[in-house]
């Protein structure tokens, strides 16, 4: 079994991967604040963490994939604030979408899902732990974490005092005693959610949310954790902070997570997504276009620390490939294949090192190539074994390319079309043959005459 490596950030290095403990190794990924539909940078972390997730469980005996539902935030409370729905019904309905989107991503929903509102307790433990120890202070009803007190800040991000200032965009306000000190606890108005505290009524700043949640479900220190490079810089930061704090450890930056991995920008035909620039895309849009195994092929197809530009022809190539996996598969269909059989050395390898999907890609390209040529169960086994491990060629090929199914299509009409035309050609009627295929062609219906039999999908 080869060794895993991954791209520290903490140290800026790939490190071979030591467990804490390797017969339970723990992970953990900032998930989304749900208050709208995801969009497809969202969907480039749930998609690179379950994959670091699906090798894990390969590798280790046991594995706890924990990833958190942020519902208190004030985006949260302006969409309710706009819409005129609850609260609770908002973030239970984006919840919901969320983890249907991304289950058709391949990307089931984490071992351990926790909401922030289930863990109120949590939060105000640590914060009085930090209040405790030095290293937060009370202000006009506020909360807040002394960046100051902690010498270790920026070790993660490598930014330096004025580049942590700039880039927190701080905000002005006369109670804080450092411009760059942040917020652990915040005073809610009667209309706002809140919850009691020793500080009065209030709701949590967003950072403290995931030092809690981790440390309650992971234990510390656990092994990694991450989410996309956005939350570097202050979001994991701070998460350090407060974790290694609360716990008298400032002088070690490990004590809160050993591993951090974080998965690049995306952008949008060379364009930053955003809403000015009116190119977001949303996961539940792009599931009616697309089948959610070429949006996560197309999310995998970059390395997960690279950029990754969104664009259709990322989709369209990642389309074909796997279109010609699956014309191979459909022509192994007389080949038998062992159930849960283990994916072959060289695609462990390539995901061992850094979770390198091109790679392993390019090796699930050979593996098809080379079943394909052998027409041989074990060749067939390793193929599937492979894209299993990768969320891909988990379809029927049938299913994959539509045969016998169509909406507004009356099937056994196509279907005796499609014998007349056979007994037509067999009769060497050619001229009737055409005319019933033009016949089909113009119902949307696309014929591919296969050894075995002619078979029939929707076009499109």
């Amino acid at each position: 079994m080869p060794s895993l490596k991954l791209h520290n950030t903490l140290s800026g290095e790939k490190e071979e991967f030591i467990p804490v403990d390797p017969d339970h190794v723990r992970i953990y990924a900032c998930g989304p604040t749900v208050y709208s539909y995801a969009h497809i940078g969202n969907a480039r972390m749930a998609v690179v963490f379950d994959q670091l997730a699906r090798l894990l469980k390969r590798l280790y005996p046991k594995v706890t994939y924990a990833s958190n539902i942020t519902d208190v935030d004030d985006k949260i409370m302006a969409a309710a604030a706009q819409s005129g729905e609850d609260i609770g019904e908002i973030t239970r309905k984006y919840t919901r979408i969320y983890n249907e989107d991304m289950a058709a991503l391949g990307a089931g929903a984490p071992d351990i899902q926790p909401r922030a509102t289930e863990h109120i307790d949590d939060m105000v433990a640590q914060i009085g732990s930090l209040i405790r120890h030095g290293h937060a202070y009370e202000a006009d009803g506020h909360v807040l974490f002394s960046v100051p007190s902690y010498p270790a800040y920026g070790r993660l991000s490598r930014r330096s005092r004025d580049e942590q200032v700039a880039g927190a965009r701080v905000e002005i306000a006369p109670y804080k005693k450092d411009p760059a000190d942040f917020v652990l606890w915040k005073p809610s108005s009667d209309d706002q959610p809140g919850w009691d505290s020793p500080w009065g009524r209030g709701r949590p700043g967003w950072h403290i949310e995931c030092s809690a949640m981790s440390e309650r479900h992971l234990g510390l220190p656990f092994d990694i954790h991450g989410g996309g490079a956005d939350l570097k810089f202050p979001h994991h930061e701070n998460e350090i902070a407060q974790s290694c704090c609360a716990h008298g450890h400032e002088d070690d930056v490990t004590a809160f997570a050993k591993y951090w991995i974080h998965n690049g920008f995306l952008t949008v035909e060379g364009d930053k997504m955003a809403k000015s620039v009116g190119n977001i895309r949303l996961v539940h849009e792009l599931l009616d276009q697309y089948s959610g195994e070429v949006l996560r092929m197309t999310l995998l197809s970059a390395h997960y620390r690279q950029p990754l530009d969104w664009s259709v022809q990322g989709i369209d190539n990642a389309r074909a490939f796997l279109d010609r996996l699956y014309h191979i598969l459909e022509d192994l269909e007389d080949v038998p294949a062992a159930d849960n059989g283990a994916p072959p050395e060289e695609i462990l390898e390539a995901l061992c090192d850094d979770l390198n999907t091109p790679k392993a890609f390019a090796v699930l390209n050979a593996l098809a190539k080379e079943a394909a040529a052998a027409r041989d169960p074990n060749a067939k086994t390793h193929l599937l074994a492979a894209g299993k491990l990768l969320g891909v060629l988990e379809h029927d090929p049938a299913q994959w390319f539509g045969y016998g199914a169509a909406e507004d299509v009356d099937a056994a009409q196509v279907e005796a079309l499609l014998t007349e035309r056979q007994e037509a050609r067999a009769a060497k009627d050619f001229a009737r043959a055409d005319a019933i295929r033009d016949e089909l062609d113009a119902m949307g219906i696309v014929i591919e005459d296969t050894p075995a039999g002619p078979k029939w999908r929707q076009a499109g």
